[in-house]
């Protein structure tokens, strides 16, 4: 799966991909690996179930917020300056976390790990951008998601094991640990792939109107939102693995592998496919490809929750690996047509495309998540309803007649402000 760069500026890619993926992976651990220690903080914090859940709503928020900062930040600063400044961020959050005595204490850490923990995935994306183009982007991106898709499926197991070794303060430290080793690696060999000539204004009425052009442009409407409810159709679950694990499947802090293996497994492979297609299957097919593969695993999740009573393993967890595989087609596909319509404002378009996705997942996990998460059966009936409004979001796309994402629209990127 060999990737060429660009010719400028020239970057080691086997070391740009593996630390694009460690900075992605920070994110999805900063939520999964508490999920085994629910019951644990909560017991010492004397917080329920539903005051649990918002750990994970007020992270998405500040994550959220923060990110229509994070692109912006790096496209007039530069890459490299705003991803070690959040890593720094993310260090000291983490360390309040650990050291929090009440739930208030916690959830304002937790903001403050949301606030920062979006640099690695929104600016990641940019960096991919700024040295490759066309099918080699869609390799590395695909190259960094098969990577990055090991942490939402090593990081609660690691999360129950370390609470099998001590307090759930642990696990926290933990992160502390990982991200100071980030630190250190992106502080040393990490380049700066947006040079100071191509830089531009971080004056807030130009990015203000910047991000009312991105967002009133129709096709960023589209795509983004076909991109944010087929996750979301996913993150459903993934939120609500507290409750569908353990009073659901009935398995204990230590089983959380049942779901995530099998999802992580499929997200994997969806990535390695993807890059080995790239060049050789269009965008927009793979992408079909990718949303049919959710249908079904959706329309199989429906018909095993309402022929059985009680969902129990393997099978309850099997249609999550196909839409996991089917999400990761599609996802490099989107992004890469969202970050062509903006060659100048990559960062701005990245953080924007991102902001829409983590509100809906915020959504997902503060509102929903806690009404459907211990019935089965709504559960799968919400998350399937999010997948189908995601493909009729991609079918309007394809209505419109837009060009193919991928090799042959670097020359000519969609202009910023076409309405359609």
């Amino acid at each position: 799966m060999a990737v060429t760069p660009s010719p400028s500026p020239q970057v080691p890619i086997r070391l740009l991909t593996l630390l694009l993926a460690g900075l992605a992976m920070f994110g999805p651990f900063s939520i999964d690996t508490i999920f085994p220690a629910f019951p644990a903080i909560g017991a010492d914090l004397g917080a329920d179930a539903a005051a649990m859940q918002q750990t994970i709503s007020v992270y998405l928020v500040a994550y959220a917020l923060m990110s229509v900062v994070h692109g912006p930040l790096s496209d007039a600063l530069g890459r490299r300056r705003v991803i070690l400044g959040g890593l720094a961020v993310f260090v000291v959050a983490s360390i309040g976390c650990a050291l929090s005595t009440s739930l208030g204490a916690l959830l304002a850490f937790r903001a403050l790990q949301g606030l920062s923990a979006g640099v690695g995935l929104i600016v990641g994306r940019a960096v991919i951008r700024d040295v490759l183009h066309g099918d080699d982007a869609q390799r590395l991106m695909s190259q960094v998601s098969m990577i990055f898709g090991i942490a939402p499926a090593i990081a609660p197991v690691i999360g129950g094991w370390l609470l099998g070794w001590g307090r759930w303060p642990l696990i926290f430290w933990f992160l502390v640990a990982f991200s100071l080793v980030l630190l250190a690696v992106c502080w040393r060999r990490l380049p700066e792939t947006h040079p100071a000539e191509a830089r531009i204004s971080l004056a807030p009425a130009r990015l203000l109107r910047g991000y009312a052009a991105i967002a009133a442009n129709r096709r960023f409407q589209r795509i983004a939102a076909a991109g944010a409810f087929n996750f979301s159709a996913l993150f459903l679950y993934i939120a609500s693995t507290p409750v569908f694990v353990i009073d659901v499947l009935r398995l204990n802090e230590r089983q959380f592998g049942w779901f995530f293996i099998p999802m992580i497994t499929g997200m994997m492979l969806g990535a390695w496919v993807s890059g080995r297609a790239a060049g050789r299957i269009s965008g927009p097919r793979l992408a079909n490809i990718g949303f049919a593969c959710s249908g079904v695993a959706m329309v199989a999740n429906l018909g095993y929750n309402l022929l059985v009573d009680q969902p129990a393993v393997p099978w309850a967890v099997l249609p999550m690996m196909l839409n996991s595989f089917g999400i990761a087609l599609v996802f490099p596909i989107l992004t890469l047509a969202v970050l062509d319509m903006y060659p100048r404002q990559r960062g701005s378009a990245s953080s924007l495309q991102a902001f829409v996705g983590l509100v809906l997942n915020a959504v997902a996990a503060g509102v929903l998540s806690p009404l459907v998460s211990p019935h089965p059966r709504a559960l799968a009936i919400t998350s399937a309803g999010f997948m189908l409004l995601g493909w009729l979001f991609w079918r309007a796309e394809l209505a419109r007649g837009a060009p193919p994402s991928g090799s042959a629209r670097e020359a000519a990127p969609m202009a910023p402000t076409d309405p359609l």
